[in-house]
């Protein structure tokens, strides 16, 4: 475990902009894209203790994620 505070706008996966809608105050106010996006328990399995309920994945994670469920 880091003192690192999290990025809400950072993936934690791979760092890369998470494009969160609700970690953006000037989005704030509309759904963010992972609420309609298939992402599996994987995914959010791999996801840091510390980042749980913190910052979203990006969608590229996400969509990589699904894939790998999706080929099994």
């Amino acid at each position: 475990m880091t003192d690192t505070p999290v990025d809400p706008q950072r993936c934690p996966l791979c760092g890369s902009a998470n494009q969160c809608t609700l970690a953006n105050p000037a989005t704030a106010t509309l759904p963010c894209w992972c609420f309609s996006a298939p992402i599996s328990a994987d995914a959010l399995a791999r996801i840091p203790v510390e980042a749980r309920q913190q910052a979203c994945l990006c969608p590229a994670c996400a969509q990589l994620a699904s894939q790998a469920v999706d080929a099994s």
